[in-house]
């Protein structure tokens, strides 16, 4: 007997081509996918983290439309973006590729937020890139597995996650998603939405990132930071995947504001939309 696994809202679907289409961009070799939405305003930039892709900010990229001019990409190797020619990439070859979009689409981000993986990705690009923006919001941020004296969990991390796809598939890693990366209490429309958007994960940019995460570390590119820069971290409350502690760790070691998002489990901009929305919101700089 097979179940039926519900689908997102229609109308949620509509919105997506209409209010937050996908556009393509040329940097050097690559092709980077993204998703646009809002109209004039300050520029604020989306990263995801390494189980969804651009499509999936749609919920809070609406909430933001009327304040700002929303850019979410798929990072490389997810959707229709080019993968990185690393087989074993770092964050600053992701942050170098988005460097790349931005020059492309000729774009000054007042704000970038990256959320999980992308938070490592957001932090190398403040530590390496012209284009710097006026903020950086940081959201349950995976710090990564790469620092001296954290080998043997980095390859728990890898053999975890890689056995998971290769027994499950992507299929699999989909229907399993919102229990992880959602609150107990999150609706059903929440639990499509995240289904959705993992199903379209492309496995070999998913082993990618799944490198990247474990042979990395935010902590070198945070000490890096320019101080011009204001960061701040968030985290959901319920998030049991980069958890409160561990980013209010990250955030005393750094000397960082930080917040929890009330009633959010991991991917708190799809469980708490609208109160990740304020959040970002605030964090634009005074004046835009």
């Amino acid at each position: 007997m097979s179940l039926t696994t519900p689908e997102p809202d229609r109308r949620l679907l509509d919105d997506l081509d209409r209010g937050f289409a996908q556009g393509v961009a040329q940097v050097g070799d690559a092709r980077v996918a993204y998703r646009c939405g809002g109209g004039t305003g300050p520029v604020v930039v989306l990263l995801h983290g390494i189980s969804s892709g651009a499509a999936s900010w749609l919920p809070c990229a609406s909430l933001l439309a009327a304040h700002a001019r929303v850019i979410a990409w798929d990072a490389p190797g997810y959707g229709d973006s080019t993968p990185l020619a690393q087989a074993r990439p770092a964050a600053a070859d992701y942050a170098q590729r988005l460097e790349g979009l931005l020059a492309a689409l000729d774009l000054q981000p007042a704000l970038v937020v990256g959320h999980s993986l992308g938070a490592l990705m957001a932090a190398a690009y403040i530590a390496t890139a012209r284009r710097l923006p006026a903020r950086l919001l940081l959201l349950s941020v995976a710090q990564g597995y790469g620092a001296a004296g954290k080998e043997a969990q980095a390859s728990a991390v890898a053999r975890q996650r890689l056995e998971a796809l290769a027994a499950q598939g992507v299929d699999g890693l989909a229907q399993r998603g919102p229990a992880r990366l959602l609150s107990e209490a999150a609706d059903a429309g929440a639990q499509a939405w995240v289904r959705w958007n993992m199903r379209r994960l492309n496995p070999d940019g998913y082993r990618q990132a799944v490198a990247m995460l474990c042979g990395d570390d935010i902590d070198a590119y945070l000490a890096r930071r320019p101080p011009q820069v204001p960061t701040q971290i968030a985290c959901g409350g319920r998030d049991v995947v980069t958890t409160p502690p561990a980013c209010a760790a990250l955030a005393e070691r750094f000397g960082l504001p930080f917040s929890l998002i009330p009633d959010a489990g991991h991917a708190c901009y799809i469980d708490q939309a609208a109160a990740t929305a304020r959040l970002i919101r605030a964090a634009l700089p005074a004046g835009d």
